[in-house]
Order: structure tokens, then C-alpha cells, then sequence
């Protein structure tokens, strides 16, 4: 069988980086696209933001503080849904097998390219130029012959990276890998891991797939594949995206009194920072718990306009949680998620939502 040619691009600080573009006085400057309000949150940070720490769905409140004098500029959904579409259209240049993942990043199939191309890496080369030169932005891209792969590698000399990984460097190249790296894995899987003495790719590949499962349940099968270079998810263009969502796990199992005060502002605002970095708009919220016996239960509902900010989102999170029957049960675990999109806005082309497990 040929081997697959995947392309990742992920474009650099996309929406700050708009704004600069587009604001000649901006460039240089730390920026947030976002409001400097009690309530708000960063939708992106420029890299002369990040320098000082501050990130994508952080408290605004918190981002002032790191950074004094961080510029806020408003979010402006309408344009940055324009400049992912130029780019996607940059994209179909060169191939028709484009998964976007958000606005910002795609996969790309390129084994049957539509220039002929021999070279995944040559053709990741041009699309980085083009965007430069039509757009006056940067990407990073990484090649290699699976998504898990390819994914990393964009990531690997960011920002304006180009980075491949050959199938005969893949399996030294997992190896390094510090276990954070993996997909699917957050900061409660990897304190998991770290605790079985799981700390990089060589570790995780010493171990099988019954004690992968055993301990992390199904997606332990998808880490003994990842550890072994095997991804064979293909590029699929047209899958709807349905819902954006978030989770964590606690360390100590939460009271309804801690959820209520704590943990769902918290998660309110990482998830409206995902319904922002996504584009994403739905009018459906749900409320995912699990008890510590593992028992799952998840509350909904529905209102007429799309959920996009906090304070939106909080006070629904508050009831459903008000409502949901628990007893005196404490929770290991508490998730939200906006869900039933309206294609109105969304574009219909959408996926990969819960695949970054935990924060």
C-alpha cells in the first residue's frame, strides 16, 4: 500500500496576528483579541503576548497582570472566518482531502496531489509562501504519513516551522517525545501517567495494550498505537462538526458547593475560549459529571440564541448543575459542551472536539 503524504499547517497566533496586519501600530506589541473585562477572556495572544505568559482562554484579568501593557483588541469573527476561507482555498490547490480542525488549522492528503508533486514537503513549502505572499501571514507546517505525526511536527519549530518526519526517523523521533506531547493527553492523564512511571515515548512504548486499557480505558489503545508511529484516522473533509467541549478530572473529588463556585466559572471560560478559537456557534449546553464509582450522568438545555460568552454560558452551567440530582455525591469529573450548530454560521465542516481529553 503507498504511503500516505499528510500535511498539518496551523497558522501562527491567527487571529492576533490578523490584527496586526490589518493595525500597522499593533505590530511588536503584546496583544489579546479579547475583552479586558472581569468576565473576559483571551481568544488569542500575539507571541509578544506569550513571551509574558499569556494564553488563549486565560482570564483577561490574569493576562493584565502578566503582561501590563497588553493591548486588547475586539474580536472581529467576521473577518478571521474570511481569512480561513482564503486560506482553505489555497489549500484546494493542491488537494480536495482537507480536514479542517478549526479555523486556523488543517489536515492535508497529499499523496495524490493535484499539481503531481512528488514531494509532500515541497508542496508544504509552497503553501507557506503563498499564504505569506497573498495574505501577509505565517504558518507552520508539519509533514509526515499520519495525522499523529504530522500534527507534531507543526508544532516542533513554531512559529513560520516547517518540520517533517520521515518514516524511518519516526519511531527514534517518538521516543524523545516527553508524554505531554501525545494527543489526548492533558494535565490529569499525564500526572496519571508520570505516576506509572510513564514519561516519554519510550516508556509508554514498554508497555502493552491491556495495561493501557486498564488504566485510561479505550483511548489506552489509541496511546499504544500513537507510541508505535500508528495512526490510521484518514483526512476526511466533510465531517460535520457537532459540538465544542471541555473537561477535567480532579485531583480530589469536587462537592456540588466547589463545582458551583469554582470549577464552572473556570470551565465556563476555557469553553468560551474554544467556542472562540473554533467559530463555532450552537444553542445547546450540556453538563457532564462523573461520580467517583465512574457512573456518568449529563444535564441539557436548550435556548433560542447561539452561546459564544461567559456570561451566557455560566449562569445555564449553574442550573443545570442546581438541577442535576446527586445527592451529597462528590464528582470526579465535570465537562461542558455547546452542541446542536447552527450551519448557518458554522459552515458545516467541522471536527476533532473532544480530543484534547483534559486541561
Amino acid at each position: 500500500m503507498k504511503q500516505r503524504k499528510i500535511i498539518h499547517v496551523d497558522m501562527d497566533a491567527f487571529y492576533a496576528s490578523i490584527e496586526q496586519r490589518d493595525h500597522p501600530e499593533y505590530r511588536g506589541k503584546p496583544i489579546a483579541v479579547g475583552r479586558p473585562e472581569m468576565r473576559g477572556v483571551v481568544a488569542a495572544a500575539s507571541y509578544e503576548a506569550r513571551r509574558f505568559g499569556v494564553r488563549s482562554a486565560m482570564p483577561s484579568m490574569k493576562a493584565m497582570k502578566l503582561c501590563p501593557k497588553l493591548i486588547f483588541t475586539s474580536n472581529r469573527m467576521d473577518v478571521y472566518k474570511s481569512v480561513s476561507a482564503q486560506i482553505r482555498s489555497i489549500f484546494h490547490r493542491y488537494t480536495d482531502l482537507v480536514e479542517p480542525l478549526s479555523l486556523d488549522e488543517a489536515f492535508l492528503d497529499v499523496t495524490e496531489n493535484k499539481p503531481g508533486i512528488p514531494l509532500a514537503v515541497d508542496i508544504a513549502r509552497r503553501i507557506k509562501r503563498e499564504i505569506r505572499q497573498e495574505l501577509h501571514l505565517t504558518a507552520s507546517a508539519g509533514v509526515s504519513y499520519n495525522k499523529f505525526l504530522a500534527k507534531i511536527a507543526s508544532d516542533y519549530r513554531k512559529p513560520d516551522g516547517l518540520f517533517t518526519i520521515h518514516p524511518s526517523r519516526a519511531e527514534e523521533f517518538i521516543a524523545r517525545l516527553p508524554i505531554e506531547a501525545f494527543w489526548g493527553v492533558g494535565h490529569a492523564t499525564a500526572e496519571r501517567m508520570r505516576a506509572l512511571s510513564i514519561t516519554n515515548g519510550t516508556q509508554l512504548r514498554e508497555r502493552d495494550m491491556e495495561f493501557l486499557v486498564r488504566h485510561f480505558g479505550k483511548i489506552g489503545g489509541v496511546f499504544y498505537n500513537f507510541a508505535r508511529g500508528i495512526d490510521e484516522r484518514p483526512v476526511e473533509p466533510f465531517r460535520i462538526r457537532k459540538s465544542v467541549g471541555c473537561e477535567e478530572t480532579y485531583r480530589e473529588d469536587a462537592t456540588k458547593a466547589q463545582a458551583l463556585e469554582t470549577h464552572l466559572p473556570l470551565l465556563s471560560e476555557e469553553l468560551a475560549g474554544r467556542l472562540a478559537r473554533s467559530g463555532f456557534q450552537g444553542n445547546t449546553l450540556t453538563l457532564k459529571v462523573k461520580f467517583p464509582d465512574f457512573v456518568q450522568k449529563s444535564r441539557s438545555i436548550t435556548v433560542p440564541d447561539c452561546l459564544t460568552e461567559i456570561e451566557d454560558i455560566l449562569p445555564l452551567a449553574r442550573t443545570l448543575m442546581e438541577d442535576l440530582d446527586s445527592g451529597d455525591r462528590t464528582f470526579r469529573l465535570l465537562g461542558l459542551s455547546v452542541s446542536h450548530p447552527r450551519e448557518e454560521h458554522s459552515g458545516g465542516i467541522w471536527e476533532q472536539l473532544w480530543l484534547d481529553l483534559e486541561y
